[in-house]
């Protein structure tokens, strides 16, 4: 079950991605078919369940990859995330070295980690264990979300744990760390956030964030962030939903 994410990310392309809130795999598909590289599945905000998440991980995982947002940084989460075949994870409110060390090593099968071996999807429902564990050691993507200003504080250390494939800024967590809820803009956020993207850009480790519209993603875009989440898929159709009703009452 592989997807060749985690050679487009280490690649230097920018990925182009859309979170994914609500439990239909059909929507999946046609965020998917719109031409999106990656889908967020947020397993921790999102209405999903690991059913669900294996759904859409079938429905779209092949031509789209997927990356599970855990509900926490733990190990069972995590098992059961990489148990669906997704391509890799976003470890929420990662905010040292230590926890990032911690997410490693529960995605990883040892002798990397401690990731437990399963008879699920990710393993060929038990006919595909070894070719799993050695394919899934070396592809799997883990990426570290980094929404808090204490991220920022020790972002260097995090991204130097091993494992670590890229950092995920949550510009709105973050500024909520600062007491300034939802004010992107700022000085003192946007100070936290381009911290955290020149330690990235210094030690050549890929770095995403989520934008809440195609303009603010062209703006991060030429900053230098690639791995690049634009709105959720109920705010899309909110917005063409609105617009419509506007365009025809107007």
């Amino acid at each position: 079950m592989t997807s060749g994410f985690k050679a487009r990310l280490t690649g230097q392309e920018t990925l182009l991605g859309v979170l994914i809130s609500l439990p239909s795999p059909e929507l999946a598909e046609i965020y998917a078919e719109a031409g999106f590289d990656w889908l967020f599945l947020d397993w921790e905000h999102g209405l999903h369940d690991v059913l669900g998440l294996q759904r859409i991980v079938q429905a779209v995982g092949r031509t789209c990859p997927c990356v599970i947002r855990v509900p926490d940084n733990d190990p069972v989460w995590i098992a059961k995330a990489l148990d669906t075949g997704a391509a890799g994870l976003i470890i929420p409110h990662v905010n040292s070295a230590a926890d990032a060390a911690r997410a490693v090593a529960a995605a990883k099968y040892p002798p990397l980690g401690v990731r437990s071996i399963g008879v699920a999807r990710a393993q060929g429902y038990g006919l595909d264990v070894q070719n799993s564990v050695s394919r899934d050691n070396g592809e799997t993507v883990v990426v570290a979300q980094t929404e808090h200003i204490e991220a920022a504080r020790h972002i260097e250390a995090i991204i130097a744990v091993s494992g670590v494939d890229a950092a995920f800024i949550g510009p709105f967590d973050l500024s909520a760390s600062l007491n300034k809820p939802g004010r992107i803009a700022d000085a003192e956020v946007q100070a936290a956030i381009e911290r955290i993207r020149r330690a990235c850009a210094e030690a050549k480790i890929p770095v995403g964030i989520f934008a809440a519209d195609a303009e603010a993603a062209v703006r991060y875009r030429d900053a230098g962030f690639r791995l690049l989440c634009v709105g959720t898929d109920a705010l899309h159709a909110g917005r063409a939903a609105h617009a419509t009703v506007a365009a025809l009452k107007a």
